[in-house]
C-alpha cells in the first residue's frame, strides 16, 4: 500500500494521536435513512446530554479533516475486568465486556459541526493496550513481508464486514459514508454515500454528483485510515472501531515506507515496532529531550525524500537501456542515494532505542561550543523581565546598572525570558534576572563563562521547567556563577542541574528537584554554598571520579540520598575532591552520604602500609580540620550560615569522621590496587607524588539529622 509520507510523523505532546473516530448515528443498518439521520444527530447535539469532550483537535498530516482536539490524558473508559480473549474467536481484542449491553467505548462530539454525528472516541489508548493488539493480534511474530497479509487477517476476524457508518476524512473534505463490504486484502472498504447526503469542505463546494464521480473513480473503495467508525451505543461496532483505529495508528506513526525492503530474518514486531511505539509514547509524555525529538523528526523527513527519489530513480531505470550512458550515471547516483538512505535509517534506529538514545541526550553537551568573546570585544548586561516598570527599573540602574558602580559605561539589552537572553550571551556577559515566575521549555545551555543572578531573593525569582525529557541547566564554561535564583523541576528524566567541565559557582540558590539534583561530572569543578536543595528521587548530589567539589553551608533534604560519590577506585579514574563544611544533611529516605564501590578481592584490598595516614588529611575525633585550607573554610562559613543550629555536637562530629575515616580508607585502597597495577608491569617504585591523592580537603562541622538509614553508608556492587 502507498503511504503518505507525512503520516510517519510523530506528534507532541498536544497533538492528536491520529487515532480518532467518527461520531455515531443511533443504530444504523445497511440500509439508509432519508430524514432520520439528520434529525438524529441534530437532536443530540441540541440535547447537550452528551458532554463535549477536550477541545478540538488539529487535522493529522495526511489524514486531513476537522478532526476535533483531544487531550491525551482522556484515557479511553475501558471494562478493567476484560483482560481474556473471546473464546469463540469472533474478537481478537480485550477491550469491551461482549455479555455487557452498551457501548464500552465513549463518544467523541465534534465541536462546530452539528450535521455530523459522533463518532468512537479511540484517541486514550495507553501504551499497553496498544503493544498488546499489535503483539498477540494483529502483527504477532510477523516479518515485514507479512505485515500487509497478517493484518488482512486480524480484520477478517474482528471486522464488522458491513452495515455501518464513518465519516471519510481527507485535506479537502469529510463526507458521511456507509460501507457496505471490505476489501480485507488490500485493506480498503467498500463504501457508499449516505442518504442524507452530508458533507463538509474546506473551501470550494462538493455536491453530491462531484462525490459520487469521486468514489466512482476510486471503485467506491477507501483506505480504513482514512474511515473514523460513527459512534453506535449498542456495542455492536466497539471492536470495529478498535481495529480501524488500531490499523491507521499502524501505519501513520509506526510503518515505513522502505520497512519492506529490509532483512526478513527477524520478527518484525521486536524489531520496529516496539521501539517505534515505546519512542512515540515518550515523545508524548514529554520524557525525550526535544532537541533529540526535532532531530528524529528531520532525520525521518529526510530519509521519506531521499527514498521517494530512490524509488523514482530505480523506476526510471527499470525499462531503459542498460548500455547507455544516462543509465551508468544514474546507477552511480542511485548507489549514493542508498548509502545515504542507509546512513539515516542507521541514525533513526539508534534514537528509536531505548537505552541508545538516552547516550544521544547525555553527551549532546559535547556538542556546545563557547562563543568565546564577542566579537566586537565588548560585554553586555542582558536584563530578563516579563514586564519592565519605571520603579523597577529605576531600582536597577540604582543598585546594578549604575556607571559609577561599574567605572565604566554597560551595555544593556531587554529580554523577556531567560532562554533568549542566554543564546544571545557571549564569554563575560552578565544575566541579571527581574522577580517574577518564568516557564522554560528547553535547556538552559551555559557554554561561556557567564554570570546569571537574580535580583531579588531566590523565592522571588523562579525559573520554571516545563517538560520532563530535557536536562535544566547544563554547565561547560570555564568560570559560571548562579545567584539568588530558585530553579524548580517537575517529573524529569535528567538532573536539575549538571557540570559537564570548568567550574560553576551556585550560590544562595533553591532547586527543587524530582530526580537527581546536580551532577558534578568528570574533570568538572562545583562550589555550591547557602543553598536549599531537595525534593530529589535520586541524589541530592552526584560526586563523579575525577570532580572537585565544595559545599559548604547547604541545607541538602527529602531525597532518596543527601550526597552520592561515584566510584572511582577502577583503573582509570582519578580520586574526586570534596569539601563538606558547614552543611545540614538530614530527612532523607537513605544515607546522608553513601559511597559507591565495588566489591574487590582479597589479594586487592591490602593492609594500609605504616605511615601512609600521614600522606592524607584526616578528621579528628573533635571534627577540626588538620589541614590549613579546612580551617579557612570552617571559618568562612560558620560566619556565613547558621540558620540550622548546632545540636548534638558529639554526634555530628562523629558523622564527620565516619565519612573521613571511609573517604580515606578508600583512597589508600586506590592507591594499593595502583601500586599492585605498576608492580606487575615490572615498575617496582612509583612517584609518591602521584600516588597521594587525597579524596578530600576537609570535611567539617557538617550536621547529619533524621536521615533514614543514617549519617554515611557504602554500596558495594
Amino acid at each position: 500500500m502507498e503511504l503518505e509520507p507525512e503520516l510517519a510523523a510523530l506528534p507532541l505532546r498536544g497533538e492528536d494521536e491520529a487515532v480518532e473516530a467518527p461520531a455515531a448515528a443511533p443504530e444504523e443498518t445497511a440500509e439508509s435513512r432519508p430524514e432520520e439521520d439528520l434529525e438524529a444527530a441534530m437532536a443530540v447535539e441540541e440535547s447537550g446530554e452528551d458532554a463535549r469532550v477536550g477541545e478540538p483537535l488539529q487535522p493529522l498530516l495526511g489524514a486531513g479533516g476537522s478532526q476535533p482536539r483531544e487531550d491525551a490524558d482522556d484515557a479511553l473508559s475501558l471494562d478493567e475486568g476484560n483482560e481474556s480473549e473471546d473464546s469463540g474467536g469472533g474478537s481478537c481484542s480485550d477491550y469491551g465486556d461482549q455479555d455487557k449491553p452498551g457501548s464500552a467505548l465513549k463518544r467523541l462530539v465534534p465541536e462546530g459541526n452539528v450535521l455530523f454525528p459522533d463518532t468512537f472516541q479511540t484517541n486514550g489508548l495507553l501504551f499497553y493496550e496498544r503493544f498488546k493488539a499489535y503483539q498477540d493480534y494483529m502483527l504477532a511474530d510477523c516479518k515485514a513481508s507479512e505485515v500487509k497479509e497478517f493484518t488482512a487477517e486480524y480484520l477478517e476476524k474482528v471486522l464488522e464486514p458491513c452495515g455501518w457508518q464513518a465519516i471519510w476524512r481527507t485535506n479537502v473534505f469529510e463526507v458521511l459514508v456507509e460501507v457496505v463490504d471490505m476489501e480485507y486484502s488490500s485493506l480498503k472498504a467498500v463504501v457508499r454515500l449516505s442518504d442524507p447526503f452530508l458533507c463538509e469542505t474546506k473551501g470550494g463546494a462538493f455536491s453530491l454528483e462531484h462525490m459520487q464521480e469521486l468514489l466512482a473513480l476510486k471503485g467506491h473503495q477507501l483506505p480504513l485510515q482514512e474511515l473514523w467508525v460513527v459512534f453506535d451505543k449498542s456495542g455492536e461496532f466497539d471492536q470495529t472501531a478498535l481495529a480501524v483505529e488500531h490499523v491507521r495508528f499502524f501505519y501513520q506513526h509506526i510503518w515505513r515506507s522502505w520497512d519492506e525492503e529490509e532483512d526478513d530474518d527477524f520478527d518484525y514486531f521486536v524489531r520496529c515496532v516496539e521501539p517505534r511505539l515505546r519512542l512515540y509514547y515518550d515523545i508524548l509524555e514529554d520524557r525525550v529531550p526535544s532537541a533529540l525529538v526535532a532531530d528524529y523528526r528531520s532525520l525521518l523527513s529526510e530519509c521519506e525524500e531521499v527514498y521517494r527519489t530512490f524509488l523514482d530513480l530505480r523506476n526510471s531505470l527499470s525499462g531503459g537501456d542498460s548500455d547507455s550512458e544516462l543509465e551508468s550515471v544514474s546507477v552511480v547516483e542511485g548507489v549514493k542515494l542508498y548509502d545515504r538512505i542507509e546512513h539515516l535509517k542507521q541514525k533513526l534506529k539508534l534514537i528509536e532505542n531505548p537505552l541508545l538514545r538516552y547516550v544521544f541526550g547525555y553527551q549532546k553537551h559535547a556538542r556546545l561550543q563557547p562563543k568565546g568573546i564577542r566579537p566586537a570585544g565588548t560585554t553586555i548586561t542582558h536584563v530578563v523581565s516579563a514586564t519592565m516598570m519605571s520603579s523597577l527599573l529605576a531600582c536597577l540602574l540604582r543598585e546594578k546598572l549604575s556607571p559609577a558602580s561599574c567605572n565604566e559605561e554597560i551595555e544593556i539589552q531587554f529580554h523577556s525570558d531567560p532562554l533568549s537572553a542566554m543564546s544571545a550571551c557571549y564569554k563575560g556577559d552578565r544575566i541579571i534576572i527581574c522577580p517574577g515566575h518564568y516557564l522554560v521549555d528547553g535547556t538552559l545551555y551555559v557554554a561561556d563563562s557567564v554570570e546569571l543572578e537574580g535580583y531579588g531573593l531566590p523565592d522571588d525569582v523562579v525559573i520554571e521547567k516545563r517538560g520532563k525529557g530535557d536536562a535544566f541547566v547544563e554547565c561547560t564554561g570555564a568560570d559560571v556563577k548562579i545567584s539568588s535564583l530558585k530553579l524548580i523541576q517537575h517529573d524529569a528524566v535528567e538532573g536539575i542541574l549538571s557540570v559537564h567541565q570548568g567550574k560553576t559557582t551556585l550560590e544562595n540558590c533553591v532547586l527543587q528537584c524530582e530526580t537527581t539534583g546536580v551532577a558534578v561530572r568528570t574533570s568538572a569543578e562545583l562550589v555550591m554554598k547557602i543553598s536549599d536543595l531537595y525534593g530529589a528521587k535520586g541524589a541530592g548530589v552526584e560526586i563523579y571520579p575525577g570532580s572537585t567539589c565544595t559545599l559548604m553551608g547547604n541545607g541538602i533534604h527529602h531525597c532518596k540520598e543527601g550526597i552520592l560519590i561515584k566510584d572511582f577506585l577502577e583503573e582509570h579514574y582519578e580520586v574526586p575532591k570534596i569539601t563538606l563544611v558547614n552543611n545540614v544533611i538530614h530527612n532523607n529516605e537513605g544515607y546522608g552520604v553513601v559511597l559507591v564501590k565495588p566489591t574487590v578481592s582479597s589479594d586487592a584490598a591490602e593492609g594500609t602500609p605504616v605511615g601512609s595516614e600521614g600522606k592524607i588529611k584526616a578528621i579528628q575525633a573533635s571534627g577540626e580540620a588538620v589541614g590549613t585550607a579546612g580551617e579557612q573554610l570552617h571559618k568562612q562559613a560558620s560566619g556565613e550560615l547558621d540558620f540550622y543550629g548546632r545540636g548534638d555536637a558529639s554526634e555530628h562530629a562523629k558523622g564527620n569522621s565516619e565519612i573521613a575515616n571511609e573517604l580515606s580508607a578508600a583512597s589508600l585502597k586506590k592507591k594499593q590496587l595502583c601500586k599492585k597495577r605498576l608492580s606487575s608491569l615490572g615498575i617496582m617504585e612509583a612517584d609518591d607524588n602521584l600516588m597521594s591523592q587525597e579524596v578530600f580537603v576537609s570535611i567539617v562541622d557538617n550536621q547529619f539529622r533524621r536521615n533514614g538509614k543514617g549519617s554515611f553508608g557504602t554500596f558495594l556492587y
